[in-house]
């Protein structure tokens, strides 16, 4: 009997994941699943991101299960960008007073050191300075307890293109851990994707958040691409999901 029903579960989960209908793992889910979700392989020693291979792909693991972690991200937004910073394995210092506080540098991404002195000179970048040089900065505020290589807070414009035209992914040639996207019409809840645009977690912070422009001209930035897609699906009332997934707590919500 026991055999018997545990043939039964077999089928049944066996025609699950061949039903066209079945609906596709969350982000939440599929990162818990695989702490790196992208294919790798091994270049003179060191995991090497196949489709980035400027990422520091230990670096961008450890950010994610930061993220992951997090606990609620509604109280006032200098802890929550504090917090943000923290994950990323960022400094919360002068270099990096910008990040997360204007609509533009949202994008946290880990990239191998080598790769944190390009400068974008050969202007593939739109909108971006030929001499866009971040990597003393880039040195000077990264955790190294994080991994080798460096994080920062690069721009998002160029983003809403597929695939993405921004400096993470051009410049760097480095995924994206997390971006930072405020959530229409009021733009009082931001909801944080990864490199994929599925959600990772979202917060309501209360105090000092960026200007109304500048939130608005956050989500005007992804508007049209995959990195708007989590936001719109909250904006609609969509995305929940059932919230228990492996943040652990209700503020993750991962769009189905």
């Amino acid at each position: 009997c026991g055999y018997t029903s545990r043939l039964a579960l077999l089928v049944v989960a066996l025609c699950l994941s061949l039903s066209p209908r079945v609906r596709a793992l969350t982000g939440a889910e599929e990162l818990a699943m695989a702490d790196y979700p992208w294919q790798t392989t091994v270049q003179n020693g060191v995991e090497t991101d196949v489709l980035y291979p400027g990422t520091a792909v230990d670096r961008l693991r450890s950010v994610l299960g930061n993220v992951l972690a997090l606990g609620s991200l509604d109280g006032p937004w200098t802890e929550v960008r504090r917090q943000l910073l923290a994950a990323g394995g960022l400094k919360d210092d002068r270099s990096t007073s910008h990040a997360f506080n204007d609509d533009n540098h949202c994008d946290l991404t880990t990239m191998r050191s080598e790769e944190s002195f390009k400068q974008n000179e050969d202007g593939s970048v739109a909108q971006i300075s030929r001499r866009n040089q971040l990597g003393p900065h880039i040195q000077a505020a990264s955790l190294p307890e994080l991994g080798v290589g460096g994080s920062w807070s690069t721009c998002t414009n160029g983003a809403h293109i597929t695939p993405p035209n921004d400096v993470a992914h051009v410049q760097f040639s480095s995924r994206i851990a997390f971006k930072l996207v405020w959530v229409p019409p009021k733009f009082e809840e931001f909801v944080l994707v990864d490199d994929e645009g599925r959600e990772l977690k979202r917060g309501r912070p209360t105090g000092q958040v960026p200007h109304i422009s500048a939130r608005q001209s956050n989500f005007a930035l992804v508007k049209g691409g995959k990195y708007a897609q989590a936001a719109e699906a909250i904006a609609a009332g969509g995305g929940g999901g059932d919230c228990k997934q492996a943040g652990g707590d209700g503020s993750t919500c991962a769009a189905a």
